[in-house]
């Protein structure tokens, strides 16, 4: 797009500046603020908003891997 090759081996960063696009952390943080705008303007008893206080300090995981069921199931 640029006329530049991996051969030339210039920085990403100054092909962007170039070019004139922005960082990808800015539109990364336009995207999670739009999504977050999103769910702002959902209803109070909506699942994704009951998640934002939701408390899982009781929730405790337990480390390895589950263990196996004593009961067979045919």
């Amino acid at each position: 797009m640029s006329g530049f090759t991996l051969r030339d081996r210039i920085r990403n960063e100054h092909i962007r500046e170039k070019v004139g696009v922005a960082p990808v952390e800015d539109k990364i943080r336009e995207s999670r603020l739009r999504w977050f705008g999103h769910i702002k303007r959902r209803p109070c008893y909506d699942p994704v908003r009951r998640v934002e206080v939701l408390d899982l300090t009781y929730v405790k995981k337990g480390r390895g891997r589950p263990k196996k069921d004593l009961v067979r199931k045919y």
